[in-house]
């Protein structure tokens, strides 16, 4: 599932004043990082994710969670990513046309 623009906006307003769930340290995505970032997804929808390190261990620890959880990346700014996706037995988010 690809979002559009509008819905990239929207979910960027709702994460403005979210906090980070997840926290990525120095070992970088591990398999239980990407459980509790799987987790986090089927609870809240949309989650934000701090990583630790410079902007190459940045990109491809977003890069990575991303995959491994079929999530979409909404945003990116300096070391925080919030990424989106739906859960199909309870949607919280209803998204814009």
């Amino acid at each position: 599932m690809s979002l559009t623009s509008s819905q990239r906006r929207y979910l960027r307003g709702l994460a403005h004043d979210l906090k980070p769930v997840i926290m990525v340290g120095a070992k970088g995505v591990t398999e239980a990082v990407v459980q509790e970032f799987q987790l986090a997804l089927d609870q809240h929808e949309l989650v934000k994710v701090k990583v630790a390190g410079d902007r190459n261990d940045f990109a491809a620890a977003a890069t990575s969670l991303a995959e491994a959880a079929r999530a979409e990346t909404v945003q990116t700014i300096g070391r925080m990513a919030v990424f989106y996706r739906r859960n199909l037995d309870a949607p919280r988010i209803a998204l814009p046309k």
